[in-house]
């Protein structure tokens, strides 16, 4: 599991990253400041991955406060720099930040951010995946999910105990946060391959193992169907 921190005084910018950082169930929030010394201690105690940083004026010395954690840590996290000017970016640079965001932030900038940094350090996902709705916190064992099902702006996690579980986030959001095995095969359905014992090219149906689940799949996501046929014959190819 990944961790990010958040340094700054206005709530609207943390809300913002932290409603994209939600879509990826590899990173959990270890909470946001816009004081010095509870951020130092918090980084200093916590550690996090990631650490957005507001240089407009939030910390008197943004970039003290960043070399002053080199004295403490052999490594310190990767630090976004965010900004209405580019006028920090020489310096974000030369304190090996690993990207410098300009305000206001766009939803695609922090995607492909997290999505760089996941790409760049192997990130590992949290076998367990939490499901928000209000203050109702579900937890779901990834490897369990058999497939996803869109109900219009909702998502139903199909479990491999029969239960199935409802989220209100569309499918789209899931889509671009689990792991490679689960794939997209038709508007309204993600499966998890591992979980596909039979795939029927002339009715277009794939079945998942041990249950009476016939899914559809449709010509637009034939690459993942191809995808999992080969990767599943590649399991009991002979030697």
């Amino acid at each position: 599991m990944n961790s990010y921190y958040i340094i700054d005084n206005e709530s609207d910018l943390a809300h913002s990253i932290s409603d994209v950082m939600e879509d990826y169930p590899a990173f959990h929030s270890i909470g946001s400041s816009s004081n010095y010394e509870e951020a130092m201690n918090t980084i200093l105690k916590r550690k996090p991955d990631i650490v957005f940083l507001n240089l407009d004026n939030v910390l008197d010395n943004s970039f003290q406060f960043v070399t002053e954690l080199n004295t403490y840590l052999d490594t310190i996290p990767n630090f976004v720099g965010i900004s209405s000017t580019k006028a920090f970016a020489y310096q974000a640079i030369k304190h090996n930040f690993i990207d410098y965001l300009i305000r206001p932030l766009l939803e695609l900038d922090l995607r492909k951010l997290v999505l760089k940094f996941q790409k760049q350090h192997n990130v590992s996902y949290n076998r367990m995946l939490c499901l928000k709705s209000y203050n109702d916190y579900q937890y779901i064992n990834i490897d369990e999910i058999m497939f996803l099902k869109a109900d219009n702006n909702t998502t139903d996690f199909y479990i491999n105990d029969g239960k199935v579980v409802s989220a209100y986030k569309t499918l789209k959001i899931f889509e671009n946060s689990l792991p490679k095995n689960f794939l997209r095969i038709h508007k309204s359905y993600i499966v998890n391959k591992d979980y596909i014992s039979r795939i029927n090219y002339s009715k277009y149906k794939c079945t998942v193992d041990r249950t009476s689940y016939k899914i559809p799949f449709t010509k637009t996501y034939i690459h993942n169907i191809e995808f999992i046929k080969e990767s599943l014959s590649g399991l009991f190819s002979p030697n």
